[in-house]
């Protein structure tokens, strides 16, 4: 039979049953402060570990946050575009000048520039001097053109003023040395 190293120096007499039971006493203590010390780092790393986990969580939510206020944002920005379209689209729709006289067919072909492209509306005689003296104007949505009232096209432009295609500027005070005041340019010239 083996015997172990506490028994074996006690068989030769170099410890006795009091010093034996002290030097296990003192090695039970040491693996305790070892086993409890081993909690205390365990616990302060699991502790570190929560307060990481919490701050990155913390760093994810507060990113969320941002990007949905972002999105909320484009989201009513689109809705507000979308409501502003609408209202154009109903002042042309309710407020447009048939194209001609109505019982009279277009008479004549108008040609104007939008953007940098030269378009073409077929109107009236009528409709011709109403445009070159700004009482209706021609307005754009949806790649469809149409003539409203000057009071109209104001209304529309406050909204989107990107949509007036064509506004006759009316003439105002001449200078005093322009040697061809006396002289009218007409508006209605053909193209």
């Amino acid at each position: 039979m083996v015997l172990s190293l506490k028994d074996q120096l006690k068989k030769s007499g170099l410890v006795d049953d009091k010093k034996a039971k002290e030097l296990e006493r003192a090695r039970l203590k040491e693996e305790k402060l070892a086993r409890h010390s081993a909690n205390r780092v365990k616990k302060k790393d699991k502790k570190l570990q929560a307060e990481e986990r919490k701050r990155e969580l913390g760093r994810i939510k507060s990113e969320q946050i941002a990007k949905d206020k972002q999105l909320n944002q484009e989201k009513n920005t689109r809705a507000q575009r979308n409501a502003i379209n609408a209202q154009i689209r109903q002042l042309i729709e309710t407020n447009a000048i048939a194209q001609g006289d109505g019982d009279r067919a277009a008479e004549k072909k108008y040609s104007f520039a939008d953007g940098s492209k030269i378009k073409h509306l077929w109107i009236s005689k009528q409709q011709v001097g109403q445009l070159s003296q700004g009482s209706i104007v021609i307005v754009k949505h949806s790649e469809k053109y149409a003539l409203v009232p000057a009071i109209v096209a104001d209304k529309i432009a406050q909204r989107d003023s990107e949509s007036i295609v064509f506004r006759a500027v009316k003439n105002v005070a001449s200078s005093v040395d322009d040697p061809y005041a006396d002289y009218q340019i007409p508006d209605d010239l053909d193209w």
